[in-house]
């Protein structure tokens, strides 16, 4: 085996798939620590609508960005990428391999290719669409982006404000899509990266999820959101989980229509993952419950 080579091993994939079991599997049989690269769970105050391993699977194996800041900061993918560079460089000395797992797109991109250089966008565009969005609603904004960037409006997620404006503002600020400010050449990085893409028949995950959003009803999702109220304007918090219960909480509808808008929007969501994951190049795909068959393929891999 090359000793010279070390391997970034990214395993991602929809929400409730398995991500967490297969990855610590992995990381035990390759004596690795792994990565969170889930944008939510960096935060503290923020454990059971994120679906933070539990502190059992924590004690197996090292874990890293989870429980690593606290809602109150800003933690960008920029920042996620800096801090995972320096992370890998310190984690390369004593492993050869290291796992990253997660089901956000985007700071899975931000270390595996980089983050584009984006346009300045001037403040009167984005207070236009912020007025636009008070006025008319979400819809009009989604209407919009579907016309002026199609292939950014099939993988968005619909029920954030924040990443529909910002595709607009770059379409209104540069008359190009977004999508074209994201296709750069890919940033070198010191060491190789190996990609395994998680996948399942799409009505045995909606079962996984449903089942797992009753768990988080039962493990107290209610009170963690109450305690979460002087934060709730917070980008975190404007997500899946958290927002159909404070609209529960502000008398917008029943607990049985607010678990079932959770169970719904995070089937959207999963969805939505797999539309952002299939156009990641050099993706190996495996049921998660294939854990030889991944481990034959990484074996491939790092003994060429």
């Amino acid at each position: 085996m090359p000793t010279d080579l070390r391997y970034l091993i990214c395993v991602f994939g929809p929400t409730a798939i398995g991500k967490t079991a297969l990855s610590i599997d992995l990381a035990k049989w390759l004596n690795t620590e792994i990565i969170s690269c889930d944008s939510r769970q960096f935060f503290k105050e923020m454990s059971i609508g994120t679906a933070k391993p539990a502190k059992e699977e924590l004690a197996e194996v090292k874990h890293h960005f989870i429980n690593s800041h606290s809602i109150e900061e800003e933690f960008s993918a920029g920042d996620f990428e800096k801090s995972i560079l320096d992370l890998t460089e310190r984690l390369f000395q004593n492993s050869q391999c290291i796992i990253m797992t997660g089901g956000s797109g985007l700071y899975l991109r931000a270390v595996t290719d980089g983050l584009p250089d984006m346009p300045e966008i001037n403040s009167g565009i984005r207070e236009e669409l912020k007025d636009k969005l008070n006025h008319e609603g979400l819809e009009s904004l989604l209407s919009e982006l579907k016309s002026v960037d199609p292939e950014y409006f099939e993988e968005v997620d619909k029920d954030n404000p924040q990443r529909v404006v910002r595709g607009l503002e770059v379409y209104r600020a540069t008359g190009k899509p977004f999508t074209t400010f994201r296709r750069q050449s890919v940033e070198e990085r010191p060491f190789e990266i190996l990609k395994i893409g998680l996948d399942m028949d799409r009505d045995k995950l909606y079962e996984r999820i449903n089942i797992r959003v009753d768990k988080m009803i039962e493990d107290g999702l209610l009170d963690e959101v109450k305690n979460l109220q002087p934060y709730r304007n917070k980008q975190a918090l404007q997500t899946v989980g958290y927002k159909e219960v404070f609209s529960y909480l502000d008398g917008e509808h029943d607990l049985e229509t607010a678990i079932e808008l959770i169970k719904r929007n995070t089937r959207r969501y999963a969805k939505r993952q797999l539309t952002w994951f299939r156009k990641e190049e050099d993706v190996q795909w495996f049921h998660p419950g294939d854990l030889a068959g991944i481990k034959e393929f990484i074996e491939s891999r790092i003994n060429n």
